[in-house]
């Protein structure tokens, strides 16, 4: 903790009054050894509290001493029994005492607010920098996917809904160079539970050939719906199926969602 944030913290108002633990007097008591700004605050201090008590106590000037003299008829010396004095001035004193006490209270309890404050704002700062983490990331998939779609040495083949599924589509985006392959899922639905897309690479002839070359696993959790499968060689269709988790070695055409010729 920096001097001056010692100083508007109220702890050494607290070191003055006593009130603080051995350990933390040592400390304080260390930091005005090597600081003249928090040894002047410390005196400074001291001498407010100084100044308080010493105002609640009596005070005759010598003018006034004079003059209770002269009524009382001192002049010869004659001694005047004295009665003992009131505690009144030690009852002021003593409700000095409990102001001080409440002035710590009050400045201790305002302390710990902004102690909670500032644990607050942290934890609002850690929360918003997860979420720029969080919408960073997303920003780049949005690059990435973006850049798939435009990149004209993409061959673009739309697969359109077959009879299990006639409102579902896809798209697949397949670089012939590089034989690098996306997918585009948004039109299908999500499959039920413990079912998986897979995507086939087909040759129409001779024979009809599929050759699988993927999953669309994490299908919920991949929010563009974008998946890059395996490389592909050569292609003349592509299919999608809905096959068990871990897919299949051989599509299922009874649940074959889509299709489309290069």
């Amino acid at each position: 903790m920096e001097a001056q944030e010692y100083i508007e913290s109220g702890i050494l108002e607290l070191y003055v009054y006593g009130l603080l633990s051995e350990k933390e007097n040592l400390e304080i008591a260390e930091l005005a050894k090597n600081n003249a700004e928090v040894e002047k605050e410390i005196i400074s201090i001291e001498k407010a509290v100084i100044a308080l008590s010493s105002s609640f106590s009596p005070f005759h000037s010598v003018a006034n001493f004079e003059k209770i003299k002269a009524r009382l008829e001192l002049k010869h010396g004659k001694v005047v029994d004295m009665k003992p004095a009131s505690n009144w001035s030690q009852y002021v004193g003593w409700a000095a005492a409990v102001l001080l006490l409440l002035g710590l209270g009050y400045q201790t309890l305002e302390l710990t607010k902004t102690k909670e404050a500032i644990s607050t704002v942290g934890n609002e700062k850690n929360k918003i920098q997860r979420e720029y983490a969080f919408l960073d990331q997303q920003n780049k998939e949005t690059e990435k996917n973006l850049s798939i779609v435009r990149d004209i040495k993409n061959t673009g083949v739309t697969l359109g809904g077959q009879a299990v599924s006639p409102t579902s589509f896809a798209k697949v985006y397949w670089n012939k160079e590089t034989k690098t392959t996306y997918i585009d899922a948004a039109g299908l639905p999500a499959p039920p539970k413990g079912m998986v897309y897979q995507v086939w690479s087909l040759k129409l002839s001779p024979v009809l050939t599929p050759t699988s070359i993927g999953l669309l696993d994490n299908f919920e959790g991949n929010t563009q719906k974008i998946f890059a499968v395996s490389q592909t060689d050569s292609a003349e269709a592509f299919g999608i199926t809905l096959e068990p988790a871990g897919g299949s070695l051989t599509p299922t055409m009874e649940q074959l969602y889509t299709l489309g010729k290069v």
